[in-house]
């Protein structure tokens, strides 16, 4: 039996760690589980960073909410849990750990210590979620560096290539200098920066003066240092103004050499002088006309982010010094015509914010944009809550200019399983039944190139990009494997697959869900997710982004150090999946008012039904509160299943508490008091534990202890199947509705009617246990009457269920809206006033005749009072009106 104050402290910790040690979330591996009724939840694996943050503990908390949910409600649950640890980010965690640089170890040297700093903080991480109460089968955990996925990643990797999807190839690519790396394009992010307008004088190498040509023209640009890198000149074709110019050849201010001027439509005439210079390469446009107008290429910066030998005498300095010297000598030449101050979007690498460059490598990509119309198709194919987030999907799918680079010049990640003829080049790649494989340190499948007969090789030292491993987490979870016998590609629980359900950020959009989408399709020829939920961002108290630097970050630990982790689930529920929405301690302490509300009721329940209760009193012995109570718990049961099906958790959560708090607890709690009968007993008991199923997705851990102290041990002895008892709450079956039939609207009268008489016995200062005279009631409350009369402690019930009540509307005032009458009416309005003082005005439907003129509704406003002028006191509640007589 619940006894004292709740200790959130004391009892959800003692039910974190059970539910793990007995593994109450298990998924069934051993036993035949029906691909029918099985829910699998494709989870995002976090990547490996020691705390949680407001984002990690409302995303897992949602993710729960659907586990239980479904767990409840059906067969089995597969709910993993995995850790994002192969990928740049790891990397630069142990570098920082450890003060090292990841170039100075050979690689196996330095993942092994990736490795050790990553576990640490993976069994942080581990010790956090577990905090939370999140219901995950940690019996199904992986690590995306782990052996099998390592083999699972590979093994994409090999099937895409003998599917002609992946190609390597020398072009340009996206690179961060910090990281030293090649990106892909959704790893890129734009950055508004503070810059400068350098506009620069460029002489005509070929002017002539006998001809209009020009001798100079301005350029205006904000990287000086890639002047170095220029190879051309563009002007738009409708640009008159500089037409003159177009088929002549510049000279490049300070390193001298000349380029051509061309005309082409990706000029924007908008932009500074509107000439443009291209380089290679500054941006997208200047690799497109590189490739369409068959450029010089001249590298000027290089993997780092310094100046090559192309750049001359600034050789060696990083490239933002370079553009501070260029442009001092620029001046110093008389060739910098001007120089402001600007505000523009950089491009810049999601991990580190460093703005990007494009250089020319030798990199693996997917190729992707042959198909994008049918991975439009594939997205349009799931479910999305919320449906508007598939706009962002199409947005990014339609925008895409590249494929998909998934080779990275990194350490922590996982190998291509590729080596290379060192005499022709040839692509040499592992047979599947060996991976997974190092192609630094295993030996390739065949003794010598099958194209030239060369025997030796060279290992690709690239890592797959870790958004190509993440991108697996389906085929991972499912168990896909290749079988060497059968000769085709396999699963280990095709009962998971298609998963049911993928939840995520919205940022993640363009990263994750694409790229899983993609990936999957490819292998399986179907979208690996029948639905995705995509939930937004926790703000600050006033719908800012957190930020560390500006000091508003909330830190989960500190919530949790105040809060219960209940109160936490409440404050998750709190909003619309996918909208951003600002942290709120005041949803925190509602949280804490209902769960102490939860228990101090089921504390109450007991002591009004204590144990032995009924379980199925005869139909006939149910009063008309009673059935009208479980009749209205049916509604309420079926109108929750439709919002948690709907992942309207925010809907859901209010409408539970609400008709918790003011249905049950208020009204028939209060009602119940006065009875000592069975039917009572039962209804109380019946309609709790459907209470405690109803919010244990919610208030996982308080659910959980009530049920344990008050259902769970009995419910096992009796063996009690129609209720689905169970040893825990989040295994027993989500609540159907009962069939109990009543007169709702009778129901909902009476409840009414005590809550009114409630109101006035302490408006009035006397005590609940007061006998009333008299009390007439002007609605059909009948077989209501004994609740109504007992409750309350009426002497004389007279109920009026067909009579109008005698009551009537009298209007009180007319208020006028001056800021349209004042204008309008002008000299008049005193006249309208003292008509109106005086009652001299006729008020027709929607307008009001006084002083001669007529007001629409807009202009006025009528105050009405329900009026009573027979014996007793007027009491109204919604519909129903009460009228008091008490003498006392």
């Amino acid at each position: 039996m619940p006894s004292g104050e709740y200790d959130p402290d004391a009892v959800e910790p003692r039910w974190q760690r059970r539910w793990v040690d007995e593994e109450t979330y298990a998924y069934p591996d051993d036993d035949p589980v029906d691909p029918n009724t099985v829910f699998s939840i494709d989870t995002p694996p976090p990547t490996v960073s020691g705390s949680l943050h407001m984002g990690h503990l409302y995303g897992f908390t949602l993710q729960d909410f659907v586990a239980r949910f479904e767990r409840m409600s059906g067969g089995a649950t597969f709910f993993p849990f995995g850790y994002d640890d192969n990928g740049i980010a790891s990397e630069r965690l142990t570098e920082d750990e450890l003060d090292i640089r990841h170039q100075d170890f050979e690689r196996r040297e330095f993942q092994a210590k990736c490795r050790e700093v990553c576990a640490e903080y993976e069994e942080q991480f581990t010790e956090n979620v577990q905090s939370l109460g999140v219901s995950v089968d940690w019996d199904h955990t992986y690590q995306t560096i782990e052996p099998r996925v390592q083999r699972v990643s590979q093994l994409s990797f090999v099937d895409l290539y003998d599917q002609g999807r992946e190609y390597r190839e020398k072009a340009p690519a996206i690179w961060c200098p910090e990281c030293e790396t090649a990106i892909s394009q959704v790893e890129t992010e734009d950055d508004e920066q503070a810059s400068h307008f350098n506009d620069i004088a460029f002489p005509v190498a070929s002017a002539d003066e006998s001809d209009d040509t020009p001798e100079e023209f301005v350029i205006s640009t904000t990287r000086p240092e890639l002047l170095p890198a220029c190879v051309a000149v563009f002007v738009h074709p409708d640009d008159d103004e500089n037409q003159a110019l177009v088929g002549e050849s510049a000279e490049v201010p300070l390193f001298g050499h000349e380029v051509p001027i061309i005309a082409d439509e990706r000029v924007d005439m908008e932009t500074g002088s509107g000439i443009v210079m291209c380089c290679t390469f500054g941006d997208q446009n200047d690799i497109e006309w590189y490739q369409v107008h068959d450029l010089d290429l001249r590298v000027a910066i290089d993997e780092s982010g310094h100046m090559t030998e192309v750049a001359e005498e600034y050789e060696g300095l990083h490239s933002a010094e370079a553009g501070e010297a260029i442009v001092e000598d620029l001046e110093e030449a008389g060739a910098l015509l001007d120089r402001r101050d600007i505000t523009h979007t950089v491009n810049v690498h999601e991990r580190c914010g460093t703005s990007v460059e494009f250089l020319v490598t030798e990199q693996w990509y997917i190729e992707m944009l042959d198909k994008t119309d049918e991975y439009l198709e594939i997205g349009r194919e799931m479910e999305w809550s919320p449906e508007k987030m598939f706009s962002r999907y199409e947005h990014w799918v339609e925008g895409l200019q590249w494929d998909w680079l998934i080779s990275r010049q990194r350490s922590s990640g996982i190998p291509f399983p590729v080596w290379y003829c060192d005499d022709c080049g040839e692509e040499i790649v592992a047979e599947k039944a060996d991976l997974p494989v190092d192609p630094l340190s295993d030996d390739p499948p065949v003794d010598a190139c099958p194209e030239c007969g060369h025997d030796e090789f060279e290992p690709e030292d690239d890592v797959l990009d870790t958004w190509a491993t993440s991108s697996l987490t389906p085929l991972i979870n499912a168990g896909w494997d290749w079988d060497e016998d059968r000769e085709e590609f396999t699963m280990e629980h095709p009962e998971l697959y298609q998963f049911d359900l993928r939840p995520q950020g919205h940022d993640i959009i363009s990263f994750w869900l694409f790229h899983t989408l993609v990936k999957c399709y490819e292998h399986t020829g179907e979208v690996p997710f029948a639905e995705t939920m995509i939930n937004g961002h926790v703000l600050d108290e006033n719908r800012e982004k957190m930020s560390k630097s500006v000091g508003n970050v909330v830190e989960p630990e500190t919530v949790l150090e105040e809060f219960p982790v209940d109160a936490t689930r409440y404050w998750a529920a709190g909003t619309a999946v996918g909208d951003d929405f600002p942290f709120k301690e005041k949803d925190l302490r509602a949280g804490e008012k209902l769960i102490r509300k939860l228990w101090n009721a089921s504390k109450l329940v007991e002591s009004l039904a204590p144990e032995p209760y009924p379980d199925e009193p005869a139909d006939e012995d149910l009063r008309e509160l009673d059935r009208w109570l479980l009749a209205e718990l049916d509604g309420e049961v079926e109108r929750l299943t439709e919002l948690f099906e709907d992942r309207a958790f925010s809907k859901a959560r209010d409408e539970l508490r609400s008709f918790f708090w003011n249905t049950f607890c208020d009204d028939y709690l209060e009602i119940a008091k006065q009875r000592e009968d069975e039917a009572a007993a039962y209804t109380l008991r019946t309609a709790h534990r459907r209470f405690l199923k109803l919010f244990a997705p919610l208030l996982a851990h308080v659910t959980e202890e009530l049920w344990h102290d008050m259902y769970a041990d009995a419910a096992a002895e009796a063996a009690d199947a129609a209720d689905g008892a169970a040893d825990s709450v989040h295994l027993v079956d989500w609540p159907e509705p009962l069939g109990i039939d009543a007169d709702r609207d009778a129901g909902a009268a009476a409840t009414a009617v005590v809550g009114t008489l409630r109101k006035y016995k302490s408006e009035n200062q006397l005590p609940l246990n007061a006998e009333l005279d008299a009390v007439e009631v002007y609605a059909d409350v009948r077989g209501f009457e004994d609740d109504i009369t007992g409750v309350m402690h009426v002497a004389d019930l007279t109920v009026h269920p067909d009579e109008d009540a005698p009551v009537e509307t009298v209007v009180t005032g007319i208020d006028l809206d001056y800021a349209t009458v004042g204008p309008k009416y002008g000299d008049q309005v005193g006249d309208i006033e003292a008509a109106l003082a005086q009652g001299e005005y006729e008020i027709d439907g929607d307008e009001l005749h006084v002083a001669g003129v007529t007001l629409v509704d807009e202009e006025f406003e009528i105050e009405e009072e329900r009026q009573y002028q027979g014996d007793g006191e007027l009491l109204e509640a919604e519909d129903v009106v009460v009228i008091v007589r008490n003498e006392a």
